[in-house]
């Protein structure tokens, strides 16, 4: 494997894992992960992401074994978190309460946006 989709490969593991992780994020710093007051299974539009995202992670982790072959994936998960992080970025510029966001879900999604972008760009023009 070379090195780029190694890298793509190790991006995506790591991508995956913090991806499955969003409900401990949000236990541990709920106004960078949440988006309602209280625990974070008392809120039912909130455990839908976190079963979205988690799946997702488990694919990201799957896709990270062959990631080339996996490009569809990489190509949803780079667009859908481009529009995820620009929605809710301009939703927290509506409502100061959910601030935080810019500082933890919205930037975390751009990085992944940007690293698997530019892992996946670079490791298809080295096949």
């Amino acid at each position: 494997m070379p090195d780029t989709t190694r890298l793509l490969s190790m991006a995506l593991t790591v991508f995956g894992v913090i991806f499955c992780l969003i409900y401990p994020l949000a236990m541990f710093w709920p106004s960078g992960w949440a988006w309602h007051e209280g625990v974070p299974a008392s809120d039912n539009y909130f455990m839908m992401i976190v079963g979205i995202y988690a799946t997702l992670g488990v694919f990201l982790i799957r896709a990270g074994r062959d990631p080339l072959a996996n490009a569809s994936l990489i190509s949803f998960t780079i667009w859908s978190s481009v529009v995820h992080a620009a929605v809710m970025a301009f939703q927290s510029g509506r409502d100061p309460m959910h601030a935080g966001h810019m500082l933890g879900d919205v930037p975390a999604l751009l990085l992944v946006a940007v690293v698997l972008g530019v892992l996946m760009s670079k490791a298809k023009s080295k096949r």
